[in-house]
């Protein structure tokens, strides 16, 4: 068997030893990886797939998911307003919504297009002025900004914790906050942290590293 399907398999054994109820949607962060590594992965059935930069994710996406539409493609990193409406183009999730102008662009496409996607609102949860989102105190007033006056389908927070030891705390944090929401979806937890993000409801993990091995 291929290793990048081993490795793929451990984590989903791993995931159902520990999650809940709701089933957990591994997205598998293929930035930077060049088709032909990622292609195991999808001849194997896998659907969600992440990536980080518009340019690169269209190079490499576009024409695969005009032959295979249910591929589901997830933009995790963050979304620059002048490259909204490319992403839109391609991509089904965004897990970096994080800021009204944003909001306002995406939702001026969906209202020109057929198409509408699904929204992850990022939060700055250890509000670090090196990362994207939006601080945890005004998520609430944001995500109502986002689904009752610009009609975007937002489905769940998106947090990257800070690299401070607190892992557990921030998810659980969000896990109460995204349920004080009425959220249903929840994208938490990478490589090195999915499990405790799987044990605080995480219904998406992005893992990239533990299944198609170091970045060069």
């Amino acid at each position: 068997m291929n290793k990048i399907i081993e490795k793929f398999n451990k984590i989903k054994l791993n995931i159902s030893k520990i999650q809940k109820l709701n089933p957990v949607n591994i997205v598998a962060i293929s930035k930077t990886f060049p088709l032909d590594h990622i292609k195991p992965l999808i001849d194997f059935g896998h659907k969600h797939f992440g990536e980080n930069k518009v340019q690169e994710a269209t190079s490499k996406w576009k024409s695969l998911k005009l032959d295979q539409p249910d591929l589901k493609l997830h933009m995790v990193g963050g979304l620059q307003t002048n490259k909204a409406k490319n992403a839109a183009d391609l991509f089904d999730y965004i897990h970096s919504l994080d800021r009204q102008k944003l909001a306002d662009i995406l939702s001026d496409y969906e209202k020109n297009s057929a198409k509408s996607l699904k929204y992850f609102v990022q939060v700055n949860i250890g509000d670090e002025t090196q990362k994207y989102g939006i601080p945890s105190l005004e998520v609430e007033s944001f995500v109502d900004y986002c689904v009752r006056e610009k009609k975007l389908n937002v489905i769940g927070l998106m947090v990257i914790p800070p690299n401070d030891n607190n892992t557990k705390k921030y998810f659980e944090f969000t896990n109460k906050l995204n349920k004080t929401l009425g959220l249903p979806e929840l994208s938490m937890g990478m490589s090195s942290d999915y499990e405790e993000a799987v044990k605080n409801d995480s219904t998406f993990v992005r893992i990239g590293s533990s299944i198609f091995g170091n970045r060069s």
